[in-house]
């Protein structure tokens, strides 16, 4: 027998090479544990088809909501040119729908990079977080100011009878409650340093601080505003939300807005208590999951407002119907007609001044 040329021996030695190659790239494959200890890809799998459907769905749900956003804002302009003002409660919820645009259009980080977070600096980060709790809380207080205003109408308060001021006010505040929430926070690996970008991270001390700050407290107003005005308009035997055409929309707005803003804080809670141990895959797509439902809030309150809010709703039903009108007789087009307006013209001849 002849004895293996070098060519060959050479040849093995990268076969095997390559193979401890691969085991090595198959190490590196992220994996989770589950309670056995045993590694497995399909659950990041999994996860992700779970995050993946959820932001199908709201992609779906802000795309009509970002027609109905900018058919409320035309809706609204419409009305301020033929009035030449606004009601006062048509003005508050103008802004709360701005607002809920705006916050919108910052969702989109999430509907761009899931399953995946965005990749950003710590700054950056920090700055996107801050910009979304500011906005979310300018939401949340027009709520408040609405409720005061269907409790003291017209409102005791001079100050709060002007636009500017209360959406200044709205803003200050937001923006200190942002500041307070953004120091919780702290920057987590510096400030300049490239990571996975979370909304809100999972600690027990930020979400404690969220809970009472983004949620908590502006309810327990509105809660207290709505019992106050109850009880006035029992003394005076009168209606409360159901005398004005925007108290039904408040009180539909601000029940779903209470709903997914406390089933966010509630997940985040529960997060932050799983997180001493490390999250696994399905608790980080369920915590996703409820940041899609937190945005969801804000673009079904936009629908909300569109078919519950009478005069949109009115303007609404215009133009459908001249859309029907337009897709039945497509072809059907009025035709040129010059017609002329009758001119008089009285002269007085010489004869009749003479007369």
């Amino acid at each position: 027998m002849t004895s293996p040329s070098p060519d060959m021996s050479s040849a093995v030695g990268n076969t095997t090479l390559s193979f401890s190659d691969s085991s090595t790239i198959a190490n590196n494959i992220p994996t989770t544990m589950d309670s056995n200890g045993n590694q497995s890809v399909l659950d990041i799998i999994a996860a992700d088809d779970i995050t993946s459907r959820a932001n199908y769905v709201y992609s779906f749900l802000a795309a009509w909501s970002l027609v109905a956003a900018c058919f409320l804002l035309y809706s609204f302009i419409q009305t301020y040119k033929a009035q030449r003002r606004l009601a006062w409660l048509d003005c508050l919820l103008c802004a709360f729908c701005g607002f809920q645009l705006l916050l919108l259009f910052l969702s989109l980080h999430s509907v761009a990079y899931r399953p995946k977070y965005l990749h950003t600096t710590g700054l950056g980060c920090a700055t996107l977080s801050f910009t979304i709790n500011t906005v979310s809380l300018c939401g949340l207080l027009i709520l408040v100011l609405m409720a005061y205003v269907l409790t003291m109408d017209p409102p005791s308060q001079g100050l709060l009878r002007k636009p500017g001021v209360c959406v200044a006010l709205v803003i200050l505040t937001s923006v200190l409650i942002s500041l307070l929430l953004a120091g919780i926070r702290g920057p987590r690996d510096g400030l300049q340093n490239s990571s996975s970008c979370y909304m809100d991270p999972v600690s027990v001390s930020y979400a404690a601080a969220r809970l009472c700050l983004a949620l908590l407290i502006p309810y327990i107003l509105q809660l207290g505003l709505l019992i106050c005005g109850c009880i006035r308009q029992f003394r005076s035997n009168g209606r409360f939300l159901s005398g004005s055409e925007d108290g039904p929309v408040f009180l539909t707005v601000t029940v779903v807005m209470f709903l997914c803003h406390l089933f966010y804080s509630v997940v985040l809670m529960r997060g932050a208590q799983s997180a001493k141990d490390g999250l696994n895959v399905y608790e980080r797509a369920f915590l996703s999951v409820a940041e899609f439902v937190l945005f969801s809030g804000s673009s079904v309150s936009l629908l909300l407002v569109l078919f519950i809010h009478k005069p949109s709703r009115e303007n609404l039903q215009g133009a459908y119907r001249q859309l029907r009108d337009c897709c039945r007789n497509p072809g059907h087009t009025q035709p040129n007609r010059n017609i002329i307006a009758p001119h008089i013209e009285i002269t007085d001849t010489l004869q009749d001044i003479e007369s």
